[in-house]
């Protein structure tokens, strides 16, 4: 844990080890140190004097994002910010600490110092109420990337038989898994459960599986944390923990609570489990259930959050094509107070309510109310399905009966979002970090691994509420800590995509990796309507192709499709191997395209997240390789990279 001194600082020897390790992006420019340096002295000088008089008038201090709308220190107004790139400041009751992009360099400045340090050079003050941990979010807001290794192994060396077993995505060892149950940070490692069945396919019933985390990236199986059929109400289903750290529960302070459901002759109750050993096992409350069914058929899943500005306890509930809201003083006694009707998405499952800055300005804080769905009626399959709007304490209200979707593909279900408790309350408003479970009900039980069955989990997205097409939308990122299993990169282009391929392309050494494309099109003759603008990004593996990532420049969406996988014996059904689409307009004629490959998984995220598509793939054995193509003229392909991703299995 981190000592709360009046003045603790970032190691210097950490930050320069960081540095000369990851943050290629700001190497500095021979000749333009001192301007740079003057630039950036003369900003965060005004954030400092903006700050002292925020101070002033308010007994605290601000917060302030050039680039990313957040305005609370210039009182709404744009602070003077000449000849820097981008301005980040994050600030707590006891002071604030700000940092700078100017040039190839980043400054940073506090209110324990009044001199700057360039990143990688000196120590950097901050105040006690600041956590590393916020001041390193705050630098990855300017571009900085922690590209420390982690302590994985070459994709390829993996543990587990399989040939689809995944490199960098959470599995468990064997058995059956499924819904993400959504972490919580406590006593310095992250917790997170899954629905875990060690019968299957013989038996019936999940329990909660436990894992740890220090970053998010490599994991530690904890064994099961709340098993089945103990309390006579059923098996563990899903539901959420949460931690008590007021001891409203009467459990003890910073006991786990969770509230799951539980399902015993087709009927669906909710149940309470506690935990005063930090989550690693928990003791079922003698007064089960806290809630009784009231007769419904579909009656789970419930979301815990706290609801800080109404003083309680706020759970979601998935009953049928509605979402139940319930309050509680004490995580044991729920009082129904009213329910959101969203008909035409089948049976809603998982849900979840959230509050984000709309394009990082906190004067526009939005609620956020998700649920898993079934998108048959827009012919979508299953996904998770969102509504921005507003809370009162009572009710939700949608901004509109529309909803959109969080990930346009067919394998991303039942996921949850969270916070990070050790960032500002600025931060924890701008962004959160999200996990879904990548499998489809239509074919769960027939994919043909071997050693483990259920598929896997998503990698961890970073997710904020962004103005898209006039929409507030939901923009997902891979997690910047990904960076952590990056091997040594390949790029290529620019190059011409043609019906043969694109020469130049980096061939992939294994399964597991990271693809950026920036694609293009140009102007044929003074027109370009006249041919069919779409590049086919194939993967293969074998000399087969499994998956083809696609852009279509005409209709403007990008799209996934998939293959039976080979020799397997599985027929997966149509569901399976029909294409997915979501509508991406290309920017200026360009679009950016990042895909994670991890041997039975493919991520796309294009223009930067604002669609993202998830799918399971089957690949047959030998060497990968992939390949783009396009039957039309006028295509190419700006810049590649290719990265090989660590295993950390």
């Amino acid at each position: 844990m981190v000592p709360r001194n009046n003045k603790l600082w970032l190691s210097a020897t950490l930050i320069a080890g960081i540095i000369l390790v990851s943050f290629t992006v700001f190497l500095s420019k021979p000749g333009t140190q001192d301007t740079d340096e003057e630039r950036a002295e003369a900003a965060l000088e005004n954030v400092a004097t903006a700050q002292a008089a925020f101070h002033s008038e308010r007994a605290g201090y601000g917060s302030y994002w050039l680039s990313g709308g957040d305005r609370t220190l210039g009182n709404g107004r744009a602070l003077d910010t000449a000849g820097v790139e981008d301005l980040r400041s994050i600030a707590c009751p006891d002071g604030w600490v700000a940092a700078v992009r100017a040039g190839s360099s980043i400054f940073m400045r506090s209110s324990q110092q009044n001199d700057i340090h360039r990143l990688g050079a000196g120590d950097a003050a901050r105040p006690g109420c600041i956590t590393a941990e916020a001041v390193e979010a705050m630098l990855e807001d300017l571009g900085w990337v922690d590209r420390t290794p982690v302590a994985g192994t070459p994709a390829e060396d993996r543990n587990g038989s399989s040939p689809f077993r995944p490199a960098y995505h959470i599995t468990p060892d064997q058995h059956w898994m499924n819904d993400p149950q959504r972490p919580f940070f406590l006593d310095g490692l992250w917790h997170y459960y899954y629905l875990y069945n060690a019968d299957y396919p013989n038996g019936n019933g999940t329990e909660w599986f436990h894992l740890t985390s220090p970053d998010l990236v490599t994991w530690k199986d904890e064994g099961v944390a709340i098993p089945k059929y103990t309390n006579g109400l059923g098996d563990i289903e899903t539901g959420s923990a949460v931690v008590d750290h007021q001891n409203t529960a009467g459990f003890g302070k910073d006991a786990v609570i969770a509230v799951v459901t539980q399902q015993d002759a087709g009927v669906q109750r909710q149940s309470l489990f506690y935990s005063t050993n930090g989550g690693y096992s928990f003791t079922a409350y003698q007064g089960n259930p806290v809630m009784e069914n009231p007769g419904q058929e579909h009656w789970r899943d419930p979301k815990i959050l706290r609801d800080e500005a109404n003083n309680q306890w706020l759970m979601v509930l998935a009953e049928g094509s509605k979402l139940g809201m319930y309050t509680s003083q004490d995580l044991k006694a729920w009082r129904y107070v009213s329910s959101v009707e969203l008909p035409g998405l089948g049976v809603l499952e998982c849900p979840d309510l959230f509050q984000l800055d709309l394009d990082g300005d906190p004067s526009r804080r939005t609620w956020v109310l998700a649920a898993s769905a079934n998108g048959a009626a827009e012919g979508r399959t299953t996904g998770v399905a969102y509504w921005t709007g507003a809370w009162d304490g009572h009710t939700f209200t949608p901004s509109s009966d529309r909803h959109q979707w969080l990930d346009g593909g067919p394998d991303f279900y039942a996921a949850v979002t969270w916070d990070d408790p050790r960032l500002t309350d600025s931060q924890r408003m701008q962004s959160r970090r999200a996990i879904g479970w990548v499998n489809n009900w239509d074919y769960a039980r027939k994919l043909p691994t071997v050693d483990w069955q259920g598929g896997m989990d998503s990698i961890v997205r970073d997710i904020r509420l962004k103005t898209v097409q006039g929409k507030a939308t939901l923009v997902s990122a891979p997690s910047e800590s990904l960076a952590r299993l990056e091997g040594a990169p390949e790029t290529a282009g620019p190059a011409p995509i043609g019906p043969d391929g694109t020469p130049g392309l980096p061939v992939p050494t294994g399964g597991a990796y990271r693809l950026d494309l920036t694609l293009e099109r140009s102007m044929i003759d003074g027109a370009a309507g006249d041919n069919h603008p779409e590049a086919l990004l194939q993967l293969a593996q074998g000399g087969s192709v499994f998956a083809t990532v696609a852009y279509d420049f005409g209709k403007e969406t990008a799209s996934v499709s998939r293959e039976q996988p080979p020799g397997t014996g599985a027929d997966m059904g149509q569901v399976f191997t029909g294409a997915r689409s979501v509508t991406a307009p290309a920017r200026d004629g360009s679009v950016d395209l990042t895909v994670f490959v991890d041997h039975s998984s493919v991520e796309v995220f294009v223009n930067g997240g604002e669609q993202t598509l998830t799918s399971l793939v089957f690949p047959g054995l030998g060497e990968s390789s992939l390949n783009l193509v396009s039957e039309a003229p006028g295509l190419s392909v700006k810049n590649a990279k290719y990265t090989p991703l660590l295993s950390t299995r």
